[in-house]
């Protein structure tokens, strides 16, 4: 009995070495794979100032450049990003594990800053997955904790809620980057998290209210004008109903004014007309008003619809 202990211990102690041994090899290749990955790259100079920008670390810009990130136009992103399963207001991709990341060409002035959240944004996603499975679970703790009980951006918000369908099982992972990039005040522990990945992110969240300004600013517009489209149609619709009750007491009225030969009857009718054609003269102002403000408002929209076509890499420009 006691060989057969000795046999079974050693057995154990064996297969333990062995199964350290390969835990050691896969920590050792993965840093030479980095290498590999590394030897001979260099990032354009747009590529680069994305990193500078964005205050990666040299732990954020390595992962960064593992995946060899490129700046395409419209054709070569949709070639390699076909995925359009994240469909955010920022345009990337990244094909892991380091197998790339790929980021829209938006040329938009007032989109300036898009750029830099992207390649923040998905340089997190490639953090995300090297993170080891505890620390993975401690940041999600982190992450879904926020959420339920902190977050209040409605945006941010919905955007987290449109994740919930079309990418369910990505959805701390997808967390873990709009949080770190679009968020401007974290609990504590997730801001030191971050930490190791940007020296000021802060300057991150700034490109992304940067940019989303553009599009608030004129949904902003729009209500503001909505809201006095409401007010001038509910006084133009009262107008109307007066008129039309006015001009048929006229009508009405009328014959026995014309047959009367008394004064203050005839000048009691010219009045009501005068009134009357001073209501239509204020309702027309009104309408004039009210059509001024439908085009101005049309215009921002369609300001706003352009700036959302240049954010969609699937639509062409005009």
């Amino acid at each position: 009995m006691q060989s057969t202990r000795r046999f079974i211990t050693g057995f154990l102690i064996s297969s333990c070495l062995v199964l350290a041994a390969l835990i050691g090899f896969r920590l050792a290749a993965q840093p030479v794979r980095d290498w590999s990955r590394l030897r001979g790259f260099t990032p354009s100079p747009q590529v680069a100032k994305l990193g500078t920008d964005t205050t990666m670390t040299d732990k954020a810009t390595r992962l960064f450049y593992i995946n060899h990130p490129e700046v395409l136009g419209r054709e070569a992103f949709n070639s390699a990003c076909p995925d359009r399963g994240e469909r955010t207001i920022v345009l990337g991709c990244y094909h892991s594990p380091q197998n790339g990341i790929f980021i829209f060409d938006v040329s938009e002035p007032e989109l300036a800053g898009v750029q830099q959240v992207t390649a923040a944004h998905e340089m997190l996603h490639m953090a995300y997955d090297r993170l080891s499975s505890d620390e993975r679970a401690r940041v999600d703790t982190l992450l879904l904790d926020y959420y339920h009980n902190q977050l209040k951006d409605e945006r941010i918000l919905k955007v987290i809620e449109s994740y919930k369908t079309s990418e369910p099982n990505a959805l701390t992972n997808e967390m873990h980057s709009i949080f770190g990039t679009e968020v401007a005040n974290l609990p504590a522990e997730l801001e030191t998290y971050y930490q190791q990945y940007f020296t000021k992110r802060a300057n991150v969240v700034a490109f992304a209210a940067q940019y989303q300004q553009a599009f608030t600013r004129r949904e902003d517009t729009i209500a503001a004008y909505d809201a006095q489209l409401a007010t001038l149609e509910a006084q133009i619709t009262a107008n109307q109903a007066a008129l039309s009750q006015q001009a048929e007491a006229l009508r009405v009225d009328r014959p026995r004014v014309e047959a009367s030969n008394d004064q203050e009857t005839i000048d009691g009718y010219n009045q009501r007309v005068t009134a009357y054609n001073v209501l239509i003269n204020k309702t027309n102002i009104l309408v004039d008003q009210y059509n001024q403000i439908v085009e101005a408002r049309n215009k921002i929209a369609s300001e706003e619809t352009q700036l959302q076509k240049s954010l969609d890499s699937t639509v062409s420009p005009e």
